[in-house]
Order: structure tokens, then C-alpha cells, then sequence
């Protein structure tokens, strides 16, 4: 059967089978699913969409998702499904991505054997891996001089910066420094920095990272790391004063917290992270199985390994927990609630501005003030408590911002070197897609990245198509592929969303309402914009992986990233020289002085390079235009250089290992662009064979005189042009042949049934040679048993009469010598007379016993005989006593009358018969006469017209013996007739005779008894008499009856009725008893 792929809610696609062939115009297919339940599968008319098609079992599990016959969905998601529950496989290859599905627990697959395993291998040589691909961008470097990237993207916790990690390790492995530098270390020990800094507990990954970089690893002439250098980008900020339950603040606070016990660190003033309002708002501090104080040695180690000074570890040690005590701050409103203060003996405070070397007073007014400054003049506004929040929690993030690019930076010089720098291999780990329930700004610019990324790798994913088929010499048509560059354009180009959304923040009363009615002006009429139906403050942008609903709420806030002046001059007026470098290096390099986003942001964007310094505070660039700007950097960058794709998914969100949740792996291979990628496959000529594989495959499918040629090229192009009819579906390249979709699923089904043929008729042979075999086997087993147990049946018995026989001699002469015994002794004892005696004696008795014997028989014959003749005549008188009593009963005449009846219904019958029988005859001899005398009329008249016109004498003669033949026939029918007559004559006058004799003896009888009763010689009454004349009376005249019907040939039953009347008019009593005294018996008469 067909198998397919048909729609589920919960496995989003399932497998199935057509068990009845689809005709044209059906409305529904006939499916059975996998556990063995029938359905009907209704077709989109309209559409003609039908269920996407199975790959046959040779495909399922490739490596590679372009070696399958059908791309769809529902082959990619069951394929990587396979991969990575059946075979524990987390890397698979989609052309030139390289899907990771993240484990959730550590494999033993990233040794450093492993990483010798792979280098110098091809990429397609060895199972798919993290390795391959930085070999593969390694190999390409040292090949082509060109700048290699790899791309690694997906959501939190897909494994992004642990795929990032393992590449630059490999790297370092395989490109280690020539010098004693070490510079390949240095590389690997900014990722603990960057983690401790920049990565944080989520709901989704318990060390997620809240940003996105872009390091470039430097090589030299020979390809030995140099160096490396790093961007930042989508820095969280708003992480540093909230996080969501269950979740933590970046990993550096906790570490720090949890250190505090040390001696050095006794000035901080920090306790455990409970206590402090930044660190403990997401409940549980802890991570299991992560020990913080740990990984703040490691920290420091790295920081250590990178040349950063003791005394500026303890700088930033210091800042990271100034941070900590500006959000324990406690802020007092005053009575009218415009104002609040925060009290001067407030511990916290006192902290925050020892440890930034701050004046005490000022940050205490400044905290709750703010300056306005008009032409006229310049004033001082106190602030509300929320404002007051607000404000300290903008300060806090951009604190923590600027001391993040400060780390960056030095991490950056800490890896750079003098040495020219040949050709780099760039990783960039940035966010995947993103969309929830609530979407706004920081969504937005993430969405954004995306899109721009996503037009790069469908550019790049086309262009290595187009050169395959031009390397291959194939003849090719544009494949027409989504181009997301509309998208692009309503975000970027001149009054796009960032245009609206900075000119909006330049008016001085601008709204998020007023930004959004213009966009609804502007945009309306665009297929990637739409306004939802019940909200006038949120819009929605179709992107390539799915539409976004953004909330309009503090998109003008999060864009301006306000932070006032005056706590920013404060800080540059720090005794701490870092400190006060910290915030005049952002004045000189930054065109505004956030560098970041506002309140909520989760955006922070360093400049890749130096922008030119604004002249006044009116021109400070948003944080959406510095986004805009960086992104156009590194885009830049990335058309640069030959991209590399690694695509993490994120198989569940219950971080359980090695469980796969399709609706979450469908979701982010739609936003990730793996299927964008299968589909501009699809376009083509999505599978690829050489011809060596191909014949090595197909050879089944050719014929014996097609192998003997020597040319594999025209071997594999005869068989196709006899296979496949349509020569659009695949095409000769110089060294492979290319297929479109569903042709190899075609050529492996010819494969399966030859196969299948072949199987059937050697199963056949086989199985029929071993039952012969066994057959053979069981039949001599079976003889030679046979043999053996009669042999042993035959032997048992013989020995059975042989022993049977001895013993009946054994016995009999036992017996014969014990009576021999018996006897001599005996006879020893008696004297020779007396035995004589006793012989004498003993044949006496025998005779006279004899005697004695003969007489008793006699004697007791006799008795019997007499004995015999008593009992005979009593049983005689018993029985002639039985038989007076029944001749008296009416029973015993109605017994004899049916007798009589049945009789009487036998002639009837016989009669009948022969009446039928001789009405027959005579209408034969009617027939016959009448024939006879028309046949002689005829022959005379015929005889006389031949004597008057022929005269000739032979035909006469012939005439005459035609005559007399039919004379002698009608003697013939006469003679029969009268034969048939005499019959009935007399078996008439035999019935007559019968019936006649019957009445009169019944007559008889009644006279006699009416006459001896006359003469007293019977003792009955009057009316007895009277009876009986009467009953002769009706005799007589029956018998007249019956005279006068037999006379006129009439029926006998009509007769016997009659005379049945007549009959029981006798008393049947009298009757009986006088047939008996007369000697007569009814039967008899009968």
C-alpha cells in the first residue's frame, strides 16, 4: 500500500496507508493509521492538496535530509525524530545546515580523539557533527584564501553557545599558535568570562545566554590562530532588575554573592543572594548540580589567563556589586506624593557610593531630582516614587551595559595581536526567531535580525545551487524561492517601522498610540503588514517563519533608552579612575550616551566602530538605529565571507534528555529556515547520485548484456530512458546524475520488488529443497524405526512363545512326576491284593452307576412327556376360551370387516385398472379400424388411377402385400381384443361369483339362526327374532341389488356400500355366535 503522511494535532503529522486506490474526483481517501484504525481522510477540492508521501525505509534515517526522495515536513520531522530517538544521532546535515537537536546531557562525542577523527576528513566522509562543519569551514580557509563564517542560531536552550564552544575548541585543536603564546587558550577562556557575564537561568536553559556575538578567530599564512576578536549584540539589560519566576540574574551576581565569605572581598559588603532585591526576585538562587563559587574561581582564572590586573578584577567585582546595592536602596515618599527622598544613613547607599567612588550627597539629590533645561532657564523637578524607580533601575542597566563593553573590550585586546592576520574564521551565536504571547520592542529587533540573516542564507543557499548545476554542465531555470526582502524594506527602508517609530521619538509629545495610527496610514495596503481586528495599539508583521502580533506599549521608551545626565556626570566624577574611564570612554566613542535601551530593554548594541561624536544632545541615535547600523556591520561581514549554518532545536521544553516534542521541533524548523532550505532543494534536483553509487545500487534493475559494457555513464543513462519515461525528471551532470523529488523513491520501489521477486522464488526453491530434504530425512527415520521395533516386537514375542512353551513342559512335567509320585507312594503302601480288589470294585460301581442313570433319564422323560401333555391342554382350553370371548365382542367383526374392506378396495382397484386398460384398447382399435379403412379407400383409389394410367403390374403387387399386411395387423388388434375381453368376463364373473357366495352365505347363516331360534334351540328373546328377520329381509333384497348392479357393470364399492348398510343391521353378537356353533368362520368366508 501507499503509505502517507496525513495532519495529527498532537504528532502534527502522522503516518498512514491507502488501502483503496484513489480515483479522480473522489471527495475522501480510505486510510488505515499505524494502529491498525480505518479512517477516511477528506481531499481539498479546491486545492487538490493531497497527503504528502512516505519515503520508503531505505531513506529513513539518512544523514543527510537532501538524500530523500521526498522533501516535505513531514519527512524532515519524522527523519530527525528517527536520528535522534532511534539511533541517539543529535547532528543531521540538510545540504549545507547542519541540524543539532540538543540532548540534554553530555556525549561522550567531543573528545579530543574525536576532534583528530574529523580533522582533514571531507564533510560528507563521516557522520554528521559540529566538527565537520569547522573542518569543513577550516578546509575551505586553507583552500579558496577566503574568510570562512559559521552561523549558529536557534531559541534559548537549544545548544546555540555550546555548539559555538565546541567549534572554536576545535579550532584551537586543529589551528593551535606556532609561538608560545598561547593564544588558542586565551580564545577558550573567554567563554567562561562571556558566560559569567552575559548568561543566565531561564525557564527554558539553565545557562542561557542573554546576548548575541560574533567572534573572529585570526590565523596567519600556515592557518595557526593569532588571535580573535569579539562582537557583541542583543545585550538582555533588563535582566540586571528583573527576572521572571524561576528565573536568575546573570550568573557573575550569584557568583560573586556566593564568594563573599573571602577575605578580599570583605569591603563588598555582600551577603547571600537572597538578600538583594536584583538576584532574588525569580525565588530560588541555586541552579542543581552548579556550584557558584566554583565557577567564580573559574572566572577569575580566565580573567587571569587574559592578562585583565588584579586590581581591575577587583574594579569590576566592586561595580558588579554596587549594582547589588542600588537595588536595595529605600525610597521614602513624601506627603503629597509628588516627592520622595532616600534617607542619608541608608546603608545601602552609603555602600553603592563607596564602592564607585562617588559623592554621597549628590547621587543621594540626584536620585530623586531631575534638571530641565529651557532657553530661559534651568530648573530642578522632584520626582514620584515610581519615577524615582524607574530612574534607578535605567541607571543600574546602564551600569551594568557599560562595564559589559568594558569586559568585551579588554577581552578583545587581550586576544589581539600584532601579527598581520591572513584570512579569520568568523562564529556568530545569536538569537533564533521569536514569538509569545506578549510581544514589543526586544522581539521586534531580534525578528528583525532574523529576517536579515534568513535573506542571507536563502541568497547563499540558491547561489550554491545555481553553481552545482553549472559545475555539473546541468541545464537549469530560475527557482523561484521566497524572497523576504518586501519584509526587510517595511522594517528598514525610508518610512519604514524604525523610520515611524524615531521620527515619533523626536516630538516632543510623541505617543505609542500616535506611532501606531501612523503605521496603520502608511502600511495598510502592505502584504506584510496587518492591523489586528480588536487592538488599535499593537500591529502585526508576517514574517518568514510566522506572523507576529507586537505590542506598541514602550516601543518609544525601549527606542530613547533615557538615562539622565546628571547620574551620569556623577559617575565620571568617580575618584576610581576605571570607574570614571568607564563612562568617558562611552561620551568620546558613543553618539548618546545610553549606548543601550531603555528601562525594559533587553537591547544593547556596541558600536563595531567609531562613530562620529555627536554636537549636541538632539542628535543622539536611537537604540533602534544603532541596531539598524550594526546589523548592516555585520551583514556586511557575513557577504564577506563563506557562511556555514548550524540550526539548534530544542527537542522539549521540560529540558528532559533524549525526548522529542514534534509541535516544538516543527515550530522552530519553520523559524530556523530548514525547511526554506528543503524547499529550494525541492525546486530542483534534490537528489544526487555518482555513477559509481548509482550502478552499484540499480545494477538489479539492468540486464546482463547492459552491465557487460564498459561506459557506466551510458549504462546508467539506458537504463534510466527505460525506467523513468519523462526525461524532465532527471538530468546527466559531468559526475552525478541528478533526480527530481520522488524519482529515487520511485527507482527504490522497481529495486524492492525485483528484490522482492527474486526473494519470493529463492524462499520457494529453498523452502521446497529443505522439506523435500526433511521429508526424506523423516522417512528413512520413520523405516529405520519401524525396522528396529519390529525386529524388537518380533524377537520379544518369539522369546515370549519360546519361554510360554518351556514353562507349559516345565508344568506339565512337574505335575505328571507329582501324581507319579503321589501314586508310588501309595502303591508302596497297599498290599498287591487290595489294589486288585479295589480296581475290580471300581468298575462294578461304573457299570450299576450307569444303569441307575439310564433309568432316571427314562423315568424323568416320561414325567415330562405327561407333564407337557397337561399343560398343552390347559393352554388350549385357555386360548379356545379367549377366542369364544372375542368371537362375542363387536371388536373382533370391526377387525374382520376392515379386513373385508381392505379386500374389497384391492378388486375395486384391479377393476378400475382394467376398465382404464380396456377403454385404452378400444380406442386403439377405433383408431386403428378408422385408420385401416381410410388407408384401403385410399390404396384402392390410388390402385385404380395406376391400372388406368400405368397398368403396371409390379407396383400392383407391392400394393396387394401393403394390404395384407395391414389385413394381419387388424387380425392382430382383433385377437387382442378379444383377449382383453375374455379377461374382463371373466374376472367380472368372478367378482359376481365372490360377492354372490358372500351374500348367500350370510343368508344361510341367518336363516339357520332365525330358524333354530324359532325352534327354541338357542336361548334368546323375542326381539333377538325379530331382528333377525329383519335382518334377512334386507339381505334379500341387497342381494337383488347387487345382482342387478353387477349385470349393468357397475363399480363393486358402490356395492359394498350398500351391502355394508345392510350388514350392520345384523346384530354382530348373534351373528358371530351362530358362525361359530355352525363351524363357520367370517374370515374364511370372507
Amino acid at each position: 500500500y501507499t503509505r502517507v503522511w496525513i495532519p495529527d494535532p498532537n504528532e502534527v503529522w502522522r503516518s498512514a496507508e491507502i488501502i483503496k486506490d484513489y480515483k479522480e474526483g473522489d471527495k475522501s481517501l480510505r486510510l488505515k493509521l499505524e494502529d491498525e484504525t480505518v479512517c477516511e481522510y477528506p481531499i481539498d477540492r479546491q486545492g487538490s492538496q493531497l497527503p504528502f508521501l512516505r519515503n520508503p525505509d531505505i531513506l529513513v534515517g539518512e544523514n543527510d535530509l537532501t538524500a530523500l526522495s521526498y522533501l516535505h515536513e513531514p519527512a524532515v520531522l519524522h527523519n530527525l525524530k528517527v536520528r535522534f530517538l532511534e539511533s541517539n544521532h543529535i547532528y543531521t546535515y540538510c545540504g549545507i545546515v547542519l541540524v543539532a537537536i540538543n540532548p540534554y546531557e553530555q556525549l561522550p562525542i567531543y573528545e579530543q580523539d574525536v576532534i583528530y577523527a574529523y580533522s582533514g576528513q571531507n564533510m560528507g566522509d563521516m557522520d554528521p557533527h559540529i566538527f565537520a562543519v569547522a573542518e569543513e569551514a577550516y578546509k575551505q580557509m586553507a583552500r579558496d584564501e577566503k574568510n570562512q563564517s559559521i552561523i549558529v542560531s536557534g531559541e534559548s536552550g537549544a545548544g546555540k553557545t555550546v555548539s559555538a564552544k565546541y567549534a572554536m575548541r576545535f579550532f584551537a585543536t586543529v589551528g593551535g599558535s606556532a609561538s608560545d603564546t598561547n593564544i588558542e587558550a586565551k580564545v577558550l577562556a573567554s567563554s567562561p568570562i562571556m558566560e559569567a557575564i552575559g548568561n543566565a537561568k531561564t525557564t527554558r536553559n539553565d545557562n542561557s545566554s542573554r546576548f548575541g556575538k560574533y567572534i573572529q578567530i585570526g590565523f596567519d599564512k600556515r592557518y595557526h590562530i593569532i588571535g580573535a576578536n569579539m562582537r557583541t549584540y542583543l545585550l538582555e539589560k533588563s535582566r540586571v532588575v528583573f527576572q521572571a519566576e524561576d528565573e536568575r540574574n546573570y550568573h557573575i551576581f550569584y557568583q560573586l554573592c556566593a564568594s563573599a565569605s573571602l577575605p578580599e572581598f570583605k569591603d563588598l559588603s555582600l551577603t547571600c543572594a537572597e538578600d538583594f532585591f536584583y538576584t532574588s526576585q525569580g525565588g530560588d538562587t541555586s541552579i542543581d548540580g552548579v556550584d557558584d563559587a566554583d565557577d567564580f574561581e573559574k572566572t577569575r582564572h580566565a580573567f587571569t589567563l587574559l592578562g585583565v590586573k588584579e586590581s581591575h578584577q577587583m574594579a569590576i567585582f566592586k561595580i558588579i556589586a554596587s549594582i547589588l546595592h542600588l537595588g536595595n536602596l529605600e525610597i521614602q515618599a513624601e506627603r503629597d506624593g509628588d516627592a520622595c527622598s532616600i534617607s542619608g544613613q541608608d546603608e545601602h547607599l552609603n555602600n553603592f557610593c563607596s564602592l564607585l567612588g562617588v559623592e554621597h550627597s549628590q547621587m543621594q539629590h540626584w536620585l530623586c531630582h531631575r534638571k530641565f533645561v529651557t532657553t530661559a532657564e534651568t530648573y530642578v523637578k522632584t520626582m514620584s516614587v515610581q519615577q524615582v524607580v524607574n530612574a534607578r533601575n535605567a541607571l543600574a542597566k546602564h551600569i551594568y551595559a557599560q562595564l559589559f563593553n568594558w569586559i568585551v573590550e579588554h577581552v578583545n585586546k587581550a586576544l589581539h595581536t600584532t601579527i598581520k592576520q591572513h584570512s579569520f574564521i568568523g562564529v556568530l551565536d545569536i538569537y533564533g526567531f521569536e514569538t509569545f504571547e506578549v510581544n514589543s520592542f526586544e522581539q521586534f529587533c531580534i525578528n528583525y535580525a532574523n529576517e536579515k540573516l534568513q535573506q542571507q542564507f536563502n541568497l547563499h543557499v540558491f547561489k550554491l545551487e545555481q553553481e552545482e548545476y553549472m559545475k555539473e554542465q546541468i541545464p537549469w531555470t530560475l527557482i523561484d524561492f521566497y524572497d523576504n526582502q518586501p519584509c526587510i524594506d517595511l522594517i528598514e527602508a525610508k518610512l519604514g517601522i524604525l523610520d515611524l517609530l524615531d521620527e515619533e521619538c523626536k516630538v516632543p509629545k510623541g505617543t505609542d498610540q500616535n506611532w501606531a495610527q501612523k503605521l496603520y496610514d502608511r502600511h495598510s495596503a502592505s502584504q506584510h503588514f496587518q492591523k489586528p481586528r480588536m487592538s488599535n495599539t499593537s500591529f502585526i508583521v508576517v514574517h518568514f517563519a510566522d506572523k507576529v502580533e507586537y505590542q506598541c506599549e514602550g516601543f518609544l521608551e525601549k527606542n530613547r533608552d533615557t538615562v539622565y545626565e546628571e547620574q551620569i556626570n556623577i559617575l565620571k566624577a568617580s575618584k576610581y579612575p576605571m570607574v570614571a574611564d568607564l563612562f568617558h570612554d562611552e561620551k568620546d566613542s558613543m553618539p548618546a550616551p545610553p549606548v543601550g535601551k531603555g528601562t525594559s530593554s533587553k537591547i544593547s548594541v556596541r558600536s563595531a566602530r567609531p562613530a562620529v561624536k555627536a554636537a549636541n544632545k538632539e542628535h543622539k541615535k536611537t537604540v533602534g538605529h544603532q541596531f539598524r547600523n550594526s546589523l548592516h556591520l555585520l551583514m556586511e561581514t557575513l557577504n564577506a565571507t563563506t557562511p556555514h549554518y548550524v540550526r539548534c532545536i530544542k527537542p522539549n521544553d521540560e529540558k528532559l534528555p533524549f525526548k522529542f516534542d514534534p509541535k516544538r521541533a516543527v515550530q522552530q524548523l519553520r523559524a530556523c529556515g530548514v525547511l526554506e532550505t528543503i524547499r529550494i532543494s525541492a525546486a530542483g534536483y534534490p537528489s544526487r547520485w555518482s555513477y559509481h553509487d548509482f550502478l552499484n545500487r540499480y545494477r538489479v534493475l539492468m540486464k546482463k548484456r547492459d552491465i557487460s559494457k564498459n561506459d557506466k555513464k551510458q549504462i546508467c543513462k539506458t537504463l534510466l530512458e527505460n525506467l523513468i519515461t519523462d526525461p524532465d525528471k532527471f538530468q546527466f551532470g559531468r559526475t552525478k546524475i541528478f533526480f527530481r523529488a520522488g524519482q529515487v523513491a520511485y527507482l527504490e520501489k522497481l529495486r524492492a520488488d525485483k528484490f522482492r521477486a527474486a526473494t519470493i522464488m529463492i524462499q520457494k526453491t529453498v523452502r521446497g529443497w529443505l522439506q523435500r530434504l526433511k521429508y526424506r530425512r523423516m522417512k528413512e527415520a520413520a523405516v529405520t524405526i519401524q525396522r528396529y521395533t519390529r525386529g524388537h516386537l518380533a524377537r520379544r514375542l518369539a522369546d515370549h512363545l519360546r519361554k510360554t512353551r518351556a514353562a507349559i513342559i516345565f508344568q506339565k512335567q512337574y505335575r505328571m512326576l507329582r501324581i507319579f509320585r503321589a501314586f508310588q507312594n501309595i502303591r508302596q503302601s497297599l498290599p498287591q491284593g487290595i489294589i486288585l480288589l479295589e480296581h475290580k470294585t471300581t468298575i462294578i460301581q461304573k457299570h450299576a452307576r450307569a444303569w441307575l442313570a439310564r433309568k432316571q433319564f427314562l423315568r424323568l422323560r416320561c414325567a415330562t412327556v405327561v407333564l407337557q401333555c397337561y399343560y398343552r391342554r390347559m393352554k388350549a382350553k385357555q386360548e379356545l376360551k379367549a377366542l369364544k370371548i372375542e368371537a362375542r365382542s363387536a371388536e373382533h367383526l370391526k377387525r374382520l370387516n376392515i379386513g373385508m374392506e381392505n379386500k374389497v378396495v384391492q378388486l375395486q382397484r384391479k377393476v378400475d385398472e382394467q376398465n382404464k386398460e380396456y377403454k385404452l384398447l378400444n380406442e386403439q382399435l377405433s383408431a386403428l379400424t378408422s385408420a385401416h379403412s381410410t388407408e384401403m379407400k385410399k390404396l384402392k383409389k390410388e390402385l385404380e388411377q395406376y391400372q388406368q394410367s400405368q397398368g403396371d403390374g409390379n407396383q400392383l403387387v407391392d400394393l396387394q402385400e401393403e394390404i395384407e399386411s395391414l389385413q394381419l395387423e387388424l387380425k392382430k388388434a382383433h385377437s387382442e381384443r378379444k383377449i382383453i375381453e375374455d379377461a374382463y368376463v371373466k374376472e367380472k364373473d368372478l367378482l359376481k361369483k365372490v360377492s354372490i357366495g358372500f351374500l348367500l352365505c350370510c343368508l344361510c347363516v341367518v336363516a339357520e339362526f332365525m330358524g333354530r331360534n324359532r325352534g327354541g334351540l338357542l336361548p334368546h328373546t323375542q326381539h333377538g327374532f325379530v331382528a333377525g328377520q329383519s335382518c334377512l329381509t334386507n339381505l334379500i333384497s341387497f342381494y337383488d341389488q347387487v345382482t342387478y348392479h353387477l349385470d349393468k357393470g357397475e363399480e363393486i364399492d358402490v356395492i359394498y356400500l350398500d351391502f355394508k348398510k345392510a350388514f350392520d343391521l345384523v346384530s354382530h353378537d348373534h351373528l358371530l355366535v351362530k358362525l361359530a356353533n355352525c363351524g363357520l368362520d367370517l374370515t374364511t368366508i370372507c
